[in-house]
């Protein structure tokens, strides 16, 4: 018999992230015109942004529209113009692995988890290690037993 295959600490994709520059132009033409119902819709004050999160069946559109100029998507709307921010991934233990990428050698950005919209625990991984990629990691497991 063969040994089985690894098995990837990623769990499929929760959502795209988009730069806007205009959330509620946004919001209305994907809602509006072309359907996606709005599933959830905050100010993430740490990260300077505004939220609307659209249902894509399966994969959510996460629309980011900066309340800051000098914040992370100001700062990529001056640089990029509006488009795809970040594909996020579902992993279900985000320190181990953060801690299995920094030990392979990985550029993180966040070597610990932050909060991110909805409550969610995030981190980034540098588009550097990823083809140029911004990758969220987000997790959907139980959260970590305090010991």
């Amino acid at each position: 018999m063969s040994d089985p295959k690894p098995r990837s600490p990623f769990r499929g994709i929760d959502h795209l992230g988009i730069a806007v520059a205009d959330l509620a132009e946004a919001v209305r033409a994907l809602r509006d015109d072309l359907g996606f119902p709005v599933i959830a819709q905050e100010e993430v004050a740490e990260q300077k942004v505004r939220v609307v999160k659209l249902d894509a069946g399966g994969t959510d559109l996460e629309l980011l529209e900066s309340t800051d100029p000098e914040g992370p998507i100001g700062k990529f709307l001056r640089a990029r113009g509006p488009g795809i921010h970040h594909v996020s991934l579902r992993v279900d233990d985000l320190e181990k692995t953060l801690a299995s990428l920094a030990a392979r050698g990985v550029r993180l950005i966040d070597r610990t988890p932050r909060l991110g919209a909805e409550g969610k625990r995030i981190a980034f991984i540098h588009p550097k290690a990823t083809a140029g990629v911004l990758i969220e990691l987000c997790e959907t497991g139980p959260p970590p037993e305090v010991s």
